[in-house]
């Protein structure tokens, strides 16, 4: 390509599809034609980008890889628990009811560490968008990562951009019906792989595997295998970036996080317009750098000008940023007409004032505040939880009076044993003078004290007879409590009622 620009190619082919049909659709709707559209319904248009390389579309594949090789090496780390425990680093056990995450293991009454979560995510992405726009859409996305990898693959087989469209408007042939057969093959494949990569999450990885191929898996794991296969196939190789505009609920509420000092995908106006064609022997001035080739529509995965400002179908990749650079290169231009920035550098620069960045401000403050609370508070939880509890509940007969008057209440009680070994707890009555204790099926006699084992990683379940004496009772419901200690030393206590005969 010459320096002034005049051999600029496009690689469009002549099939500016996407591009036309959306400067059609904007003529329309400011007001070039009064013909009224006989259905509401947009046919879409597809969206065929083009291989581009630069420094955005490095980070992209970092991720891609990094990300894709997390998800699908997890299962398969192994984390020595002892004996009678699952070995699988990470694992959501829905059988055993519990969860696994390397020494981290969550019972089933502590959903509220996955509330917490799922709120330190959900501010991370509010902080993440605050500084970074979308960044988390264009780069972390699972819908955006399955998506390249699936578009790598298709232009692997049918080449890129403009090969893809002609193979697309050739009449129907072996050889063309033989590329998509394979394209789709391929895609199949690696959606059976994640779909079952998924399930290795809720059972044991090596297991379920030697059990699937062998035609051995229950009928659940075959079942959402095929669903999530199914999913990724059609969501990464179909609909792509419908998902985006149409599905995905994000960019409807994001810009909310956003402000003048968020970084974002932006195109320079003021170095860019007026827009159009460089002629050989013009010279360049500090605007209309803007050659109109349209390689940054080219290469977006959503079909969309960044040069219209920022959209809703924009997930803030980058990509455009690239192929743009790689123009100005050729033309001898600076980089960076698109480029990530800010609102307000937008603005200083037009204005040839100091171009400044605002990282500390109020929203990316609180943000920082809500995370780093919720953080502390998760680590303070987890690392000052129980390793036992008692549940003590009423049996629904309310009182027994035996022969020589006394009171007897019956209650279920469920110690939890939190640790690896099996432990013994001590169990006593307070509140209640006199009051004595039996264990349905160990003992006979009541006494004061009784002690209790706990299996180990389980739940210890009893019901107990607790006798008071007539003359110790004051009322017809007399508050009353059970004292637990440990093996060394804890004690848990739990208030219940204990109910009588209403005095007269």
């Amino acid at each position: 390509m010459a320096p002034d620009g005049s051999s600029v190619t496009n690689e469009l082919d002549g099939a500016v599809d996407v591009w036309s049909v959306r400067e059609q659709k904007k003529s329309a709707k400011a007001g070039g034609t009064s013909h009224k559209p006989s259905s509401l319904y947009a046919k879409r248009v597809q969206v065929y980008p083009r291989k581009v390389s630069g420094q955005y579309r490095r980070l992209k594949w970092s991720a891609l890889v990094a990300l894709l090789g997390l998800y699908y090496v997890l299962p398969w780390i192994r984390w020595d628990r002892g004996s009678n425990a699952p070995d699988q680093a990470v694992l959501v056990d829905l059988n055993n009811e519990r969860g696994y995450f390397f020494f981290i293991e969550i019972w089933p009454q502590e959903v509220y560490y996955l509330t917490g979560i799922l709120v330190m995510a959900a501010i991370g992405l509010f902080l993440a968008t605050s500084l970074a726009g979308r960044i988390w859409c264009g780069y972390a996305c699972p819908q955006t990562v399955w998506t390249d990898l699936f578009m790598w693959i298709e232009r692997q087989i049918e080449g890129d951009r403009s090969a893809r469209i002609r193979l697309d408007r050739k009449p129907f042939s072996a050889g063309k019906a033989m590329r998509k057969a394979t394209k789709h093959l391929c895609w199949l494949l690696i959606a059976f792989v994640t779909g079952g990569a998924w399930i290795m999450y809720f059972v044991d990885a090596p297991t379920v595997v030697g059990a699937f191929f062998v035609g051995k898996a229950s009928a659940e794991t075959y079942f959402f295998v095929g669903l999530f296969a199914f999913t990724t196939y059609l969501l990464a190789g179909w609909a792509r970036e419908q998902v985006c505009t149409y599905m995905c609920p994000w960019p409807r509420f994001q810009a909310a996080m956003l402000d003048e000092d968020s970084l974002v995908v932006t195109y320079n106006k003021f170095r860019g317009e007026p827009r159009g064609p460089h002629r050989k022997g013009q010279q360049w001035g500090e605007t209309s750098h803007c050659i109109d080739c349209k390689q940054c529509v080219a290469v977006c995965p959503t079909g969309i000008d960044i040069r219209d400002g920022i959209q809703l179908e924009c997930i803030g990749c980058g990509l455009c940023v690239d192929a743009c650079n790689e123009v100005m290169k050729k033309v001898g231009l600076p980089p960076n007409l698109i480029a990530f920035d800010t609102e307000r550098r937008m603005a200083q620069r037009a204005q040839k004032e100091p171009q400044t960045y605002r990282l500390i401000r109020p929203r990316t403050v609180l943000y920082s505040f809500l995370l780093l609370g919720v953080s502390t508070l998760m680590i303070a939880s987890l690392a000052t939880r129980d390793t036992e509890g008692i549940n003590i509940l009423h049996d629904r007969t309310l009182f027994v009076r035996l022969s020589n008057g006394a009171i007897q209440n019956s209650y279920d009680v469920k110690i939890l044993n939190k640790q690896r070994r099996e432990r013994q707890f001590v169990l006593n009555t307070e509140g209640i003078p006199g009051a004595e204790i039996i264990v349905v099926g160990q003992s006979i006699s009541p006494v004061p004290t009784v002690v209790l084992s706990a299996p180990a990683d389980g739940l210890g379940e009893y019901r107990l007879h607790v006798r008071v004496p007539a003359k110790a009772i004051t009322a017809g419901d007399m508050p009353i409590h059970f004292a637990m200690t440990d093996d060394v030393a804890r004690k848990i206590v739990r208030a219940t009622t204990f109910r009588a005969p209403q005095r007269r």
